[in-house]
């Protein structure tokens, strides 16, 4: 790479380079917004999707290839007013002409002239994040149901298999108590499973207020640190300027422990890190599945371990019920997190490769006028 750039240098200076040139092999669609709303440049991907070239295009007002009521327009308006990126998670752009598209919108200010923006469409990336966020949502309420089942239609009848054996046990020779006090073991033991699975059919409001989420990272840090998580170096990058959060203190303890719990079973035993981080993302708003409305989601935090990261076989499933790779982990820890996380109108996505796997938590910020924090 180095050795290429070198050779640029030598041939061409930077100078000459056109910078239509390199907007043109951007794989997405990229187009120049003048103050009147007329299309001033487009790349190659534009006129892809736009189905039209570039002499077609240009010079025309966006309303021409927009419906009036598409959100982009007010987005544009937001970017004049505030002079800073927006992104916006979750528009549908919909035309005769193109039909309907599921994508990203993120929009910047292009300099001088200040009216002039720079608006970049991306389908592949957000159509991803969108069908994660319900797949994970729809992997928690598949939880939800099964728990509700097997609250009513699992643990009164081993409620009456555990009552049997004891009356059983009373009179039975010492070989057969062993199978009865065998069955009383394995019917507490499903019973506690279920126990932990009647938390998903919990369909009680979520009750929130102002977080400061680093008071609630350094709370499972030292449980972590004090614990399961002894042989962990942590490093925290934070950002001291990022909002409350708008969620619930012991969810959001218990979805972050659960989270640093499996980060610290996945590092080596010598050398295992784990990485929080916070930070801002400016302008980051996902629409809300069967509505019109956007919830602002500008808080980011992560949680990154140097483990051998996710199995590939795995990771398109990793919130589903009863999936994990521990010896004897139910896999429930993540399809709650899933559902927790859903709750709060939040996001949660990964990435993983060997020795960095990434768990990214997008969460919503305080609605303004709310602002007492609570801080435990």
């Amino acid at each position: 790479m180095v050795r290429s750039i070198a050779s640029l240098a030598r041939h061409r200076r930077w100078s000459d380079i056109d910078p239509e040139s390199i907007l043109g092999a951007l794989p997405d669609p990229v187009l120049v917004i003048d103050a009147d709303n007329r299309i001033r440049f487009v790349n190659l991907e534009a006129q892809e999707f736009f189905d039209a070239g570039a002499a077609r295009l240009v010079g025309t007002p966006l309303s021409e290839w927009l419906p009036g009521d598409c959100p982009v327009f007010a987005l544009l308006q937001q970017v004049r007013q505030q002079n800073s990126r927006v992104s916006e998670y979750g528009v549908t752009l919909e035309t005769p002409r193109i039909g309907s598209h599921f994508v990203t919108v993120q929009v910047a200010p292009l300099g001088d002239p200040p009216e002039m923006v720079v608006m970049s469409i991306h389908e592949r990336s957000i159509a991803r994040k969108i069908d994660h966020q319900l797949t994970h949502r729809n992997a928690a309420r598949s939880v939800t149901a099964m728990a509700m089942m097997l609250a009513h239609e699992v643990k009164n009848p081993l409620s009456g298999i555990r009552g049997a054996a004891q009356l059983l046990e009373q009179g039975a020779s010492s070989e057969d108590q062993m199978l009865t006090r065998l069955i009383c073991e394995e019917a507490d033991r499903i019973v506690a499973l279920v126990d932990r699975m009647e938390v998903f059919s919990d369909s009680r409001p979520l009750e929130r207020a102002p977080l400061n989420v680093h008071s609630v990272l350094d709370h499972v840090r030292r449980l972590a640190t004090t614990g399961f998580a002894r042989h962990v170096r942590f490093t925290e990058r934070y950002d001291p300027s990022i909002p409350p959060v708008h969620g619930n203190r012991d969810q959001l303890i218990q979805v972050l422990l659960n989270l640093v719990k499996n980060a610290a079973e996945a590092v080596p035993e010598t050398g295992g890190e784990i990485v929080l981080t916070t930070a801002y993302q400016q302008g980051v708003r996902l629409a809300v599945p069967g509505s019109s409305n956007r919830m602002h989601l500008p808080i980011l935090v992560t949680v990154q371990d140097n483990g051998p990261g996710i199995p590939d076989d795995l990771r398109s499933h990793l919130f589903d019920p009863f999936v994990t790779t521990k010896r004897n982990g139910s896999g429930l820890g993540l399809a709650l997190v899933a559902k927790i996380i859903g709750d709060h109108g939040g996001v949660i996505e990964f990435d993983s490769a060997p020795r960095r796997t990434v768990f990214k938590l997008s969460l919503p910020m305080v609605p303004k006028g709310d602002n007492a924090i609570e801080d435990r």
